[in-house]
């Protein structure tokens, strides 16, 4: 496996490998072995997931590794349009049911719900359960924006007092759920969506955040070069104490 480690961006390490595929096969590795420590130290452990294309190699490589104990993982997703029927494969809650909840027994899998009736009490449910379990590991990406969840830079809230919102997704987030060809159309992708914040991302103990493609080529620089602003949501990524960006060779190939 090829890889260079440029070092770091503040406290954020990144690793650059030749593939997608590679990419995701060690960051894999290195969250199965952040796992196995973790499991060694405490009962159980809690995992939030992303739900986007950039996760495949990461999750088809996880799901592989066989020494994971599965069964003492209670497990969350980070974000969930508003409005799409409960059984359409589009929501983040099929994604990740199809890449990994419904490969493995967790000790429990937490849906946000976004058909709830109300969204604010939505909201509140699920901060909850964020404070009682609260993420030991947070597996993530960067959108081509620098959102990260779907705090897009119009609602990125570096002190955000909310764990949990609703909040509108701005043009090019939407724009790339079709260039991602999860929609066909733009008028198909929905306005809204639940989100877990900025404060709510950061408070993981570990981040591990996998960015591959060439689209995401200008996120990724910016991720590591611009000043640490919500302008640019995934900034604040350095100043995490314990992030990991996974990149491809087109992905970073503006650095």
């Amino acid at each position: 496996m090829q890889n260079e480690t440029i070092g770091k961006s503040g406290n954020l390490t990144t690793h650059i490998y030749n593939s997608r595929t590679l990419m995701g096969e060690a960051a894999a590795r290195m969250v199965a072995d952040k796992i196995s420590t973790l499991l060694t130290e405490q009962e159980s452990i809690n995992i939030i997931f992303a739900a986007a294309p950039s996760q495949n190699e990461f999750l088809a490589a996880l799901i592989k590794i066989t020494d994971i104990e599965w069964g003492r993982i209670n497990v969350f997703h980070m974000d969930e349009y508003i409005g799409l029927p409960k059984n359409d494969p589009r929501t983040f809650a099929a994604f990740l049911n199809e890449k990994i909840f419904n490969k493995k027994t967790f000790r429990s899998v937490n849906y946000i719900d976004g058909n709830a009736n109300d969204l604010t009490a939505e909201c509140d449910r699920y901060a909850r359960l964020l404070l009682q379990f609260s993420s030991d590991i947070v597996c993530m990406g960067v959108g081509e924006n620098g959102h990260i969840a779907f705090n897009d830079p119009p609602v990125a809230d570096f002190n955000d007092p909310l764990k949990v919102k609703v909040v509108a997704l701005d043009a090019e987030c939407r724009q790339q759920q079709v260039n991602d060809g999860c929609f066909i159309q733009l008028s198909d992708v929905p306005t809204h969506a639940l989100t877990l914040t900025v404060p709510a991302l950061m408070a993981g103990r570990y981040i591990y955040c996998m960015v591959p493609g060439e689209k995401k080529g200008k996120a990724v620089y910016n991720t590591l070069h611009q000043s640490i602003n919500e302008k640019y949501p995934s900034t604040i990524l350095r100043k995490h104490t314990n992030a990991a960006l996974f990149l491809d060779k087109d992905s970073s190939g503006l650095l």
